[in-house]
């Protein structure tokens, strides 16, 4: 099954989609930080480098899935646990 990943980071959640069997075909991550280990580890994945408010549905390609990890920083012991009162929560 293909499957498009939001959210991405290094690739954690989709690495145990792949093992799973799930073919992850396009994903998107806007922090620079991480994209090289993303693509180090999916070489075959298209990578969508843009913030996730700049991509269209069209932009997306057809998948049998999405799957997706939103930001935790901010309910996070390293975010401080600040919740919805960070300005990322």
């Amino acid at each position: 099954m293909k499957i498009v990943s939001l959210f991405t980071g290094a690739g954690g959640l989709d690495l145990g989609f792949k093992k799973a069997g799930f073919d992850v075909i396009w994903a998107n991550e806007f922090d620079s930080t991480i994209w090289e280990t993303f693509e180090a580890n999916f070489p075959e994945t298209k990578l969508d480098k843009r913030s996730i408010v700049d991509v269209l549905t069209s932009d997306v390609p057809f998948a049998d899935g999405i799957i997706g990890g939103p930001p935790c920083q901010s309910w996070s012991e390293a975010g401080a646990g600040r919740g919805i009162n960070d300005k990322r929560g």
